[in-house]
């Protein structure tokens, strides 16, 4: 036990709280990759060298593929990449960086790290340390072969003793007794390490001096005077105070490189994280710098936000917050902010680096749903432009204890690491596929070939592209009789009307309709779950919906009842104490509306539950059983492709990286009972099991620091699934000309959400989002915005994305497989580009469709 935990203890004794009700409050330092036994770092012997280059002086060759070279230099862990073709080099640390006159303390030396570990201490207090400082500068790093590469180990920290090892305070008596058995160098190291407290008649220990050879000559003269731990315990019982010898903070992780292919792939076992219980590590960073630009190199930064942004190097932004996205948004039960973040998930888990003929792309293979993607630009803390991911190996919470009217906020941490390892694929690109379309046509094939991606259909160019709507069936409504509140089932739209909204649809030629029908059963747009299905009575009921069925296979509509598999309203089918997710504080994981007016979520209403990953299966199960005689051909899927939450349910804990393991085969159960499987968001782990993503990222946040919106998410998937972004009548857009030319430049379909009732009727209710979805006032603008894009996108129906560019500002060029392209102009001016003259706010089309 630490001081920390020590001092800790007794806080909670002078709250006046059990001692087990303490212990309970820090259970979440005992992981499974806890204590060690400290020993004394072995070096491992030196590398032998497969091969030298003089392009690489100073480190050894240790592996190569048919493409790359691995090198490594043994005495700071760094590695470099060496591309044969075009003799490139991608180094780990920047080879100039000792001549960085920006960097100074702690991010010098992170300029020579590979690895950086963030941990905590026992008040929940982050501290870091890094593998140069730590590891490096001790001569705690060993290499060893590997097939096909290298392994490093390293140890940070050691074992010496610091001034925390000598005692706080010593009696007058106690001074005096070690004094007369030490020389003159002792007594005046003695002298130099206590100061007298004539208030108390002790002697304290003075920090401030103990430092290098002082330190040393202190600790010297302690052991030179026999000083024992029983004389501490006589020390401390006779001035009033409490020391426990210090833990040594000890750390250890390990970091396997391999070749394979025109790749390098990065391993970081989670089992080889070994750290002291505690100090829990909160966070491990990988490869900061690697392939980092310089202030005189040219390049981008790639940045996977929404549908993909680029950061120019040295782009002066420096007043700007650095980028930092979580892979696949928030946690559920972590997330504790009042404010909803307005901003674009990470969909995808990858980063890159785009220099002059050449690039880098970043593929997390292992951890992505614990990883962050972290990037910024020179001028801030250092002379680099880098980009890197971090994967989180403990969470911390928070626990308030409340003795006696006094309140504490004491830590709970996750109780074992992730069970996740951590990897991920470098791929080096050069010539004209080291560029963000390059990069976006790699990560394709590279999903193609592991099964990430659904497969291809063929599909006639002289069909129509998709038009996606979603109807609103009904919604619950605060009501009264005699004045007395209740709640009740609100239809806006009916089976009846939908077939209405359709009819009239086709009769303004808006043809291939996908719809997703919401609030069709379990009492509404925010049903219950799905343990069991109940068609609502107030729209129809079961008659109803399997008349719609046929009415929608009559007309050639895709039909997609909706479900939410992953929040639930509590009700007699949903026991939140059991059933809901447990956040660290060990509470069931609420989820409260937003109120729009004041953008916070509104604790005056009644909260969602995050469902705990260990009953998403079942729900899955029951609400396909529940489906299938409705023989609806399809499922709308609102949250499982979406959200990836966590259950920190004491000794039963489920990781957000076993959670997408979860979700993913309940997703394979889905597509296995689907023809087709429509869902929002597309999450990377979700994409082979889907045909149709709804509000699929079609921007990026637009973070001050981001320089150019870039569509690398429709670059990837389009041609294997149809997608649209957000509803147009629900969107930000306020010029319907824009919309059509993001959907023209991003190869997305058409998409809004309607109901047949009039707009009052969601007014005073939980959903006054839906603000502007009467169908009769957006139909006919739907029918030309429609038109447009169906024109416009028609020839290349189920084609890929093959090249993307700006051609000058407010001016882009799209181009698909079969030679085709879109060129459009979002300016209010006409420009001429490429011989075309293009007008204000308008597009043109070329190429020989094949």
């Amino acid at each position: 036990m630490g001081i920390a935990r020590y001092a800790l203890l007794g806080a909670c004794f002078l709250l006046g709280i059990t001692a087990t009700g303490c212990s309970n409050a820090q259970s979440g330092s005992r992981v499974d990759a806890g204590s060690q036994t400290v020993a004394a770092f072995t070096p491992g012997k030196a590398l032998n060298a497969s091969f030298t280059d003089s392009r690489v002086s100073g480190m050894k060759g240790v592996a190569e593929s048919e493409q790359l070279r691995l090198f490594i230099e043994e005495e700071t862990g760094a590695i470099a990449v060496l591309q044969k073709r075009t003799g490139e080099v991608w180094y780990s640390n920047p080879p100039e960086r000792s001549t960085d006159k920006l960097a100074a303390g702690v991010n010098k030396d992170l300029l020579s790290a590979q690895i950086k570990l963030d941990f905590y201490n026992s008040f929940g207090q982050i501290n870091a340390i890094n593998s140069f400082t730590d590891s490096a500068s001790y001569k705690q790093i060993k290499a060893e072969a590997i097939d096909g590469g290298v392994s490093v180990s390293y140890q940070f920290g050691t074992a010496q003793k610091t001034a925390e090892d000598l005692p706080k305070m010593l009696s007058g008596k106690r001074f005096e007794e070690l004094s007369g058995k030490l020389d003159k160098a002792g007594q005046r190291a003695l002298k130099i390490a206590y100061t007298e407290n004539d208030e108390q008649s002790a002697f304290e220990r003075n920090d401030s001096a103990l430092n290098g050879l002082q330190l040393e000559r202190a600790l010297a003269a302690m052991e030179q005077a026999g000083y024992t731990d029983e004389d501490l315990q006589k020390d401390m019982a006779e001035l009033g105070f409490t020391q426990e010898k210090p833990a040594p903070r000890i750390f250890q992780a390990k970091v396997n490189y391999t070749l394979e292919g025109d790749s390098l792939l990065v391993h970081v076992p989670v089992a080889g994280i070994q750290y002291p219980a505690e100090y829990p590590v909160n966070m491990i960073s990988l490869l900061s710098f690697f392939g980092a630009g310089g202030t005189n190199d040219q390049g981008s930064l790639f940045v996977p936000d929404g549908a993909g942004s680029l950061i120019h190097f040295n782009n002066g932004k420096t007043k700007y917050p650095a980028y930092q996205q979580a892979v696949y948004g928030a946690d559920q039960t972590m997330d504790r902010a009042e404010d909803p973040a307005r901003e674009q998930e990470v969909r995808l888990p990858v980063f890159g680096i785009i220099r002059e003929g050449r690039a880098m792309l970043g593929i997390i293979e292992e951890g992505a749903s614990v990883a962050t993607i972290n990037a910024d630009i020179a001028g801030r803390l250092n002379g680099y432009n880098y980009v890197y991911p971090s994967f989180y190996v403990v969470n911390k919470g928070e626990v308030t204890l409340d003795a006696n009217g006094q309140q504490r906020s004491l830590p709970k941490f996750q109780e074992r690491p992730m069970k996740s390892d951590y990897k991920v694929r470098y791929a080096f690109l050069s010539g004209d596929n080291a560029s963000y379309p390059g990069m976006a046509r790699y990560y394709q094939q590279y999903l193609e070939k592991n099964e990430g991606l659904p497969k291809r259909s063929d599909k006639s160019q002289a069909a129509d592209v998709p038009f996606y709507l979603q109807l609103i069936g009904g919604i619950t409504k605060e009501k009264h009789i005699v004045g007395i509140p209740y709640r009740s089932l609100e239809p806006l739209t009916t089976w009846d009307q939908a077939q209405d909204i359709v009819n009239r649809m086709q009769e303004l030629n808006i043809n291939q309709i996908k719809l997703r029908y919401s609030g069709w059963f379990n009492d509404g747009l925010d049903h219950k779950v799905p343990d069991s299905i109940k068609v609502d009575g107030e729209i129809g009921g079961s008659k109803g919906m399997r008349e719609f069925a046929a009415f929608a296979q009559d007309k050639g509509v895709s039909f997609f009842p909706d479900v939410a598999l992953l929040a639930a309203n509590s009700g007699a089918d949903f026991d939140q104490n059991k059933e809901a997710s447990r956040t660290l504080r060990d509470v069931p994981a609420e989820l409260y509306p937003i109120d729009l007016a004041l953008n916070r979520r509104d604790r005056q209403k009644s909260p969602s539950y995050v469902i705990s990953p260990r009953y998403v299966p079942s729900y899955v199960e029951s609400a396909l059983d529940g489906l299938r005689e409705f023989q609806a051909g399809g499922i709308a899927l609102r949250d499982l492709a979406d959200s990836l939450n966590s259950d920190y349910r004491e000794n039963n804990q489920i990781d957000r990286t076993e959670s997408e393991g979860i979700s993913k085969h309940a997703l394979a159960d889905v597509r296995e009972a689907n023809e087709q499987v429509m869902a929002s968001g597309g999450n990377a782990y979700a994409l082979p099991y889907l045909t149709d993503i709804t509000n699929a990222p079609l921007s990026d946040s637009g973070f001050k620091l981001e320089d150019e919106e870039v569509p690398f998410y429709p670059m990837v998937i389009r041609g294997y699934a149809e997608y649209t972004g957000a509803p147009y009548n629900l969107s930000t857009y306020t010029n319907e000309r824009q919309y059509v030319l993001k959907s023209l430049e991003y190869g997305a379909n058409v998409y809004f959400e309607w109901i047949y009732e009039p707009n009052y009727k969601v007014k005073d209710t939980e959903y006054n989002h839906l603000y502007a979805v009467h169908y009769g006032l957006w139909i006919d603008k739907a029918a030309d915005i429609y038109k447009q894009v169906n024109q416009a996108l028609k020839p290349v129906q189920g084609k890929r994305i093959t090249g993307h560019e700006k051609l000058q500002e407010g001016v882009f060029k799209t181009v698909y497989e079969n030679g085709y392209y879109v060129i459009v102009n979002y300016n209010r001016a006409s420009v001429t580009v490429e011989g075309k003259t293009i007008e204000a706010e308008s597009y043109v089309t070329g190429g020989e469709p094949a």
